[in-house]
């Protein structure tokens, strides 16, 4: 069986933990898109892992990880983070594959990465870290990948400094090399969990188009990364919060407003720990948007959802979540193609009682409070899509089952 995680968001969702969770049972991790623009942070007691382009399920010392054809990888970020998991006691040799066909981030791709966003008339807001250059080279059939790095006649068309770098890595990386789509049919496993980067809104696209990623993050991309056919993947998850958050620029309808919200968004912020895991960036905040989240479960075809961060409204006396858009003077609940009609949305609001207990030691849904429950039976009204799984703290543990994920849908 194979299960597809995705953000069903803008992002920053909690699918590093969530994908960490599930991967226990199972037998290969495939990362199928993204960079090291990405960023998953994994906490298992008193330690934290945090990750930007191996698969969360890395910290498992018994699995297999393999960056898919999807990914753009920087060789230099990608053996910093793997020294980091050494120090931290992960043994990652001969654990870690990388497909074959993924394309490289060339030293040259950042510098020129940082200059596009800078002359733009419409700033991205790009971490810099040469992704969207990458993808672009990748489209325009010039890019570097994997495989090219041992492919003489490919590395004499790149720039002589962008060609030494690669090679100082070459022996490092030729032993990680793989044929994703033959590895996957010689090894046959059983469970196979396909992790996503960045969230839906944010894909190229089905996103909120131009202020996106440049890769895909939308379920239909796992199997284009992972070098297997759409019919293989049985269960789609998409991970969302209780909240609402958005790094870098465009279109943000929920976002909290100091004049209409008060210090709310800088109480979720500190509660939830809204910082960029890659950049340190604060994340812009708002309520959640369930127009939004039910066009991610649509465009997708997402099979359960998984809650997280419900546990940072535990103190709070209400709780609000957007149910419609106002677009000039309209009400709608269609979520706009047009990131300027998005960008003017007001968001109409439907409140809801606190349910004032601390849930982070709660194991079982039944045990949690009615208020909590209640909310969550609104957004899967709402949204026609079952929640599944309900994480209640940032540690493996706090995290409650509603359904067997290793289930057919």
């Amino acid at each position: 069986m194979n299960i597809t995680v995705i953000g069903a968001q803008w992002g920053d969702e909690g699918k590093g933990k969530i994908v960490d969770f599930l991967a226990a049972d199972a037998d290969l991790i495939v990362r199928f898109s993204g960079g090291a623009n990405a960023g998953h942070t994994i906490v298992h007691g008193d330690r934290t892992y945090k990750l930007h382009l191996i698969p969360s399920g890395i910290i498992y010392e018994n699995k297999t990880v393999i960056l898919g054809t999807g990914m753009v990888i920087d060789p230099e970020a990608l053996f910093r983070e793997l020294s980091v998991l050494e120090e931290q006691g992960i043994s990652w040799k001969g654990r870690v594959l990388i497909s074959s066909r993924a394309h490289l981030v060339l030293p040259g791709y950042k510098r020129q990465d940082i200059e596009i966003d800078k002359h733009r008339r419409q700033p991205i807001g790009t971490t810099g870290r040469g992704i969207g250059v990458t993808y672009a080279q990748k489209s325009m059939r010039d890019g570097m990948r994997l495989a090219d790095l041992f492919n003489p006649a490919r590395l004499d068309l790149i720039d002589p400094n962008d060609r030494e770098y690669l090679l100082s890595y070459a022996e490092r990386l030729e032993p990680m090399m793989v044929d994703i789509t033959g590895y996957i049919h010689r090894e046959q496993p059983k469970r196979m969990l396909l992790e996503g980067a960045q969230g839906v809104l944010l894909d190229l696209d089905l996103g909120t188009y131009p202020y996106v990623s440049s890769g895909y993050s939308a379920a239909a991309g796992a199997a284009l990364g992972a070098g297997i056919g759409p019919r293989k993947i049985d269960g789609i998850l998409g991970v969302f919060k209780a909240y609402s958050t958005r790094v870098g620029n465009g279109p943000f309808p929920t976002e909290f407003k100091k004049e209409r919200d008060g210090d709310l968004e800088d109480l979720v912020r500190e509660l939830g720990h809204e910082y960029g895991v890659t950049t340190g960036r604060p994340r812009r905040c708002g309520y959640l948007d369930l127009v939004a989240l039910r066009y991610a479960c649509q465009s997708n075809g997402i099979d359960g959802l998984v809650l997280t961060h419900i546990d940072i409204y535990d103190a709070m006396e209400s709780v609000q979540a957007c149910v419609a858009y106002r677009i000039d003077g309209k009400e709608t609940k269609e979520f706009p193609s047009c990131s300027e009609k998005l960008a003017n949305a007001q968001p109409v609001l439907k409140g809801f009682p606190g349910w004032k207990t601390p849930l982070e030691k709660i194991t079982r849904y039944g045990d949690l409070p009615q208020a909590a429950k209640d909310y969550i039976t609104f957004i899967e009204d709402y949204t026609e899509t079952p929640i599944t799984i309900v994480s209640v703290g940032s540690d493996r543990s706090q995290t409650i089952v509603r359904r067997e994920p290793w289930t057919k849908y």
